[in-house]
């Protein structure tokens, strides 16, 4: 039997408050972060210490942000020197949202690997979140929470105090993403996969449940449009039942092959339905379907996301994705394959900016489609040659000599699109969002990512 549905926003265990506490409830939060409920005075002693607790305090606050010292040693290593944006969205600073992801910043004590994680003895220490007037709270699901996208959105909502459930099949997710969150009372994970139905409670659900690399979809077609249909149909029946705020995270693969250029969300697409892509494509297209006919016909509240070209730490190496390619490529000193001439176009974001588009996304209450993407716009070679020079730059600062790639060329891949680059006129009037990374930083952080990733 469903529990009745509590008002939008409130905690779970609010309605367990007695009437003091429901009283106590309604008074003013101070919004600010806390450390790890690891052991009393140990914790707070841990949290005076910690190189998080000025940047996010500063990020609370309004105040500028400033990197802690140590933070500015590593960076004259791994880090580039360029400016970058010092906070993202939800107040939360940068260097907070870095350390979840490099091994040689952040909280203490986690050792990483490509294959395992190493735990410290003693209570575990977890990174900073804020606390949040329990009215405020809300309780989120991600799926595919373990995967690129998803674990960087987990993170962000962790930090910024929400409770947070993550369900993934690990198929292409990995549970090192998420390790450092493993024993918070804010965060569940859960082996599921979305193509059966699962009973929860919460207030928001945000869908990226899908293999997004041709590598991972094409190895199995069949359950990749399963997972795209079925998928989709569970955690829109999961948002009826329980009246939560649903965002679905489709694709520019809807758009094809496009005959635009730059593409907008009104513009229907030119995608060939029988390819060796359409089971991603046309399981994308189905999914917007299938959630505008349930806010049509179930007035379920429905956002829908088409995301363009992403990269950024916690990519999978092997995924065969164009940056993922070319960086693991030029580290190694191997040939940059190309597949066909080099002169395809594509437009890349970094994830930071992404995951800042979902969350406003979300959060507004605009419901068409909207493009989140970066419209810088370049040639595959352009792409290549890029990485190559940056790949030197870090070697130069990590005092690593290593060949120099050259780029080669393959036969092109069918039905690969031709052009890609999105139109945010939307996002920017609707959202207020932008992309506040330029491709060229973004691959600064993910080069030093991957190089860290090939030594461990």
């Amino acid at each position: 039997m469903i529990s009745p549905r509590r008002p939008s926003g409130v905690s779970p265990t609010s309605n367990s408050m007695n009437a003091a506490q429901q009283i106590i409830g309604t008074a003013t939060f101070t919004e600010s972060p806390i450390s790890s409920p690891t052991a009393g005075d140990r914790s707070d002693r841990l949290w005076e210490s910690s190189p998080f607790r000025h940047p996010l305090e500063n990020a609370t606050s309004g105040e500028t942000m400033s990197v802690p010292e140590s933070h500015d040693r590593e960076q004259d290593r791994d880090q580039p020197a360029t400016a970058t944006p010092g906070r993202v969205r939800g107040g939360v600073s940068l260097d907070v949202v870095r350390g979840l992801y490099n091994s040689n910043t952040g909280f203490s004590g986690l050792r990483r690997s490509n294959s395992s994680v190493v735990y410290p003895g003693g209570p575990p220490e977890f990174p900073p979140v804020k606390k949040l007037n329990p009215l405020n709270k809300k309780r989120i699901l991600v799926s595919g929470g373990a995967g690129f996208v998803g674990s960087h959105l987990v993170d962000r909502l962790m930090l910024m105090g929400h409770d947070v459930i993550a369900i993934d099949n690990y198929f292409t997710g990995s549970k090192t993403n998420l390790a450092h969150w493993f024993g918070h009372p804010n965060f569940e994970m859960i082996r599921h996969d979305v193509v059966d139905p699962i009973m929860l409670e919460v207030d928001q659900i945000y869908h990226l449940a899908c293999p997004a690399s041709p590598v991972h979809y094409q190895s199995n077609p069949v359950k990749t449009l399963k997972t795209g249909f079925f998928g989709t149909y569970n955690m829109l029946g999961l948002a009826k039942r329980v009246k939560a705020r649903f965002l679905l995270t489709s694709t520019s693969e809807v758009y094809g092959d496009p005959e635009e250029h730059p593409q907008k969300e009104s513009y229907w697409g030119h995608v060939n339905c029988i390819g060796p892509r359409a089971c991603y494509d046309e399981g994308k297209r189905v999914a917007e379907a299938l959630t505008y006919s349930y806010a049509r016909q179930d007035n379920v509240d429905v956002r829908v996301a088409r995301i363009f070209n992403t990269f950024g730490p916690r990519m999978n190496w092997n995924d065969g994705r164009v940056v993922s390619n070319f960086i693991v490529q030029a580290l190694k000193g191997d040939d940059i394959t190309i597949y066909g001439d080099g002169s395809a176009t594509r437009s890349f974001q970094y994830v930071h900016d992404l995951v800042d588009g979902l969350i406003a996304l979300m959060d507004s209450d605009y419901t068409e489609p909207v493009n989140l993407g970066n419209p810088e716009e370049y040639t595959i070679k352009q792409f290549a040659d890029m990485i190559v020079q940056l790949v030197n730059e870090h070697r130069q600062r990590c005092g690593d000599v290593g060949k120099t790639s050259t780029v080669t060329y393959l036969p092109a891949v069918a039905d690969d699109p031709q052009k890609r680059k999105p139109d945010t006129t939307r996002a920017k009037e609707v959202l207020g969002w932008s992309p506040q990374w330029s491709a060229v930083d973004g691959l600064r952080e993910t080069v030093a990512y991957f190089h860290r990733s090939m030594q461990q």
